[in-house]
Formats: structure tokens, sequence, C-alpha cells
């Protein structure tokens, strides 16, 4: 690959998940402390992404793989979200406010499959040259969260305005990039092909079904992470919480190097277990630690990221990668994705607020606060039963292909 499409795709990288970092991981704590936002009304807004990853499919599926150059797509999307979500940072109430950043969602989460498939397309050696260019996506949301924290401005509305100019500027870098014409001009739209529907077939196998069954179950605790770790952090006392949170990204950089190492002497069931354990362990150090003496419990949790993430998603895509046949490999990730990223975090959005709120504590000086003990021991448990059910079901024990493992482990992050 030329030296300055590489510069340009890891610039793209970098802010495409600078913004993301910027606005999301800080959300919480925001609506929660500055506007008074309820455990439920945080927990909608923050799954408004899963909204978004649910009709992404839509979006690639239809317009830029058969319509549209992807950079045009990009520069669009990016351009339309900034104005999406400079007006959400002005917004003061939930009935104002939750439109325009789920209308910010369903710009952004398209994007995130673009700029890996815009990648893809320039390179000659995907396994090869990938990683490189994707790990400056999580150098982008690291240093977001170092400055947003360094600055103290996790309690305001000026992340979420940073986020809107970081992709302003995005938006007009998209038509610098490669010209990426659509491959499927002038094809028939199918709905079975945009939403996956041939990757059916593979829950006739029983491990793939269990598999798909745990991954949409174990999405739903997961999102207490995603969406009130900031805010029980910031409620508590940690100084800095969103710097130290860039901890688990660090972590999640590691742990992606040691994929392939651990996955050919684990193989694919004790891989997942793993996964879905550190999540039950993170939460129950969650349940456990506070700001002073056992504040090591906190940062531990945030630093189980890189398992938590690594082992549960990258495998689960290593083994997907493995089971499906070549003619529908992708429609299979899609709906693997659909599941967990949409479906499973959307639900989990919902009941995640309501857990919240139902722990919540108004004190004397009349400033909600929430019983944390209580509200992260739910997720614990739900991670648990979840990991439990798939250690007792699943059986495949075939292991992966060298190959695959060491493609898909340097994709993702």
């Amino acid at each position: 690959m030329h030296i300055a499409v590489r510069s340009k795709l890891s610039v793209m990288m970098f802010l495409q998940y600078f913004v993301w970092g910027a606005w999301y991981v800080t959300l919480g704590t925001w609506l929660g402390r500055t506007l008074h936002f309820s455990g439920q009304q945080i927990g909608l807004a923050a799954g408004t992404t899963a909204i978004g990853a649910i009709i992404a499919p839509f979006f690639v599926g239809m317009i830029a793989d058969r319509f549209l150059a992807t950079e045009h797509v990009l520069s669009a999307l990016h351009l339309l979200g900034a104005v999406f979500l400079y007006f959400a940072s002005t917004r003061t109430s939930f009935a104002s406010f939750y439109p325009l950043i789920l209308a910010y969602a369903l710009c952004y989460m398209p994007t995130v499959s673009l700029t890996n498939s815009i990648s893809f397309r320039q390179m000659n050696d995907a396994g090869a040259e990938f990683g490189a260019i994707r790990v400056l996506g999580t150098l982008g949301w690291i240093i977001a969260g170092l400055l947003i924290g360094k600055l103290g401005l996790e309690s305001s509305a000026l992340p979420m305005r940073m986020a809107s100019v970081a992709s302003l500027a995005l938006g007009l870098f998209c038509l610098a990039l490669p010209h990426t014409p659509p491959l499927g001009k002038g094809q028939i739209v199918k709905v079975r092909d945009v939403l996956g529907f041939d990757a059916f077939k593979l829950l006739a196998d029983r491990s793939f079904a269990i598999f798909a069954l745990t991954s949409f179950l174990i999405c739903i605790p997961l999102q207490f992470y995603y969406a009130f770790t900031n805010p029980f952090l910031n409620e508590i006392g940690v100084t800095n919480a969103a710097g130290r949170m860039t901890l688990g990204q660090m972590s999640e950089v590691a742990f992606m190097l040691l994929i392939p190492w651990f996955f050919r002497r684990l193989g694919v069931k004790y891989m997942l277990v793993i996964g879905m354990l550190a999540w039950t362990t993170r939460y129950l150090l969650f349940a456990t630690g506070n700001s002073g003496p056992l504040v090591w419990m906190l940062y531990s949790g945030i630093l189980l990221h890189g398992i938590c993430y690594d082992f549960f998603f990258v495998t689960g895509q290593i083994y997907v990668d493995r089971k499906a046949p070549d003619n529908i490999r992708a429609a299979a990730q899609g709906f693997i994705t659909f599941l967990t990223y949409g479906v499973g975090m959307a639900i989990g959005s919902w009941i995640s607020g309501r857990v919240v709120d139902l722990y919540r504590v108004t004190s004397s000086d009349s400033i909600a606060r929430h019983n944390w003990h209580s509200i992260w021991i739910v997720p614990a448990a739900a991670s648990f039963l979840v990991m439990a059910a798939f250690l007792l079901f699943f059986r495949d024990q075939a292991s992966a292909k060298p190959e695959s493992v060491e493609a898909v482990a340097v994709t993702t992050t």
C-alpha cells in the first residue's frame, strides 16, 4: 500500500474513534449529574448506538455497495452527524435530546463498517496491513478520554461539542480519501442480502445456534458497563474517570496481539467462557471496590476490558468466520453483529436504566445517588448464568484454522 494511502486511512481511523470516544463515554455523567435525567433515560440515550447498529446494514448494503462511492457516503454521514451532535448538546430535556442523539447514532453507526470497508478495498493483504491502521482508532479513543478527563469536562456538554467538531473535520477529510466506487452498482437490491438472512441456515447447527443465543443474551448485561461506568466512577469520587477508563482500551490492544496465541491453546469454547467470566469478575470488582483503599478493584475491573472484549467479541468473530461457508461469511458476521451490538445491547440499555433507577437514592442535598453495589450485582449474576449455560451446552471443540485466527484477530478492537 502506498504511504499516502496508508496515512489517509490512519487519520480516518483516528478521527472515527476519537469522535465516538469523545461523546459516548461521559454521556451518562453529563445527562445524570448536570441534566438530572433518570437512569432509564440515560440507558435509552446510550442505547441509540444499538439502534444504529440494527439499521446499519441498510446503509452499507443498499447505498455504499450499490449506488454511491464509499468516501462520499462517509463524508455525508459525518457532516450530517456533526450537525445532529451539536444541536443535541444544546438540549436540556429528554424529549428534545433523544430524537437528536438517535438521529446522530443512525448516521454514525453505519460509518463503523464503512471505514473498515474502504480500508480493505485499498489493501493487498488485509491480515498484514489492517491491524496497523485500525489500532489508530483505539489510539483516537484513548486520546479523547485522556483529554476530556484532564480538562475535567465529564459533567458538561463540551465533550459532545468536541466530538461534533471532530465529526465535521472527518466529514471534510473523507472527501480526500481514495476513490472507492460501489462494487454492486446496477445490481438488484434484495432484502435477504442486506439483512444477512442467508446466515439463518447456520442455526441448524446446534453449536452455532447456542453460540448465537449466548451472544445475544450476554450483550444484555454488558450494556451496564458501557452506559453507566463513567457515571458510577464520578459519583463515588474517582478523579479523572474518563482518563482512567482508557486503561481498558490500552489492555484491549495488548490482548489483541495475544489472541492467536491463546486461541491455539484454549480453542473457541474456553476462550468464550473466559471472556464471559471476565465480565462477571469485572462487575463483582465494581460492586466491591471504592475510591479509597479498594480503588485497585475498580482499576482491575477496567483493565479486564482486554479480556472482556477480545476473548468474547473477537473470538466470536473468528468462530463465525470458521463456521460459515465462504459465500455467506459476510452475512453471518452481519447477523451476529445484529444480534449483539444491535438487539442485545438495545434491550440491555433499557434494562440497565431500569435497574439503576430501582436503586436510586436521593440524599439530603437532593442530589440523586445510587446503591451501586446492588446495581453491579445484577449484571454480574446475569453474565455468570449465561456463561454457565454456555459452558454446559456448547459442544463444538473443533480448532480454528490458523489463517483465520491471524486475519480476524487484527481487524477489531
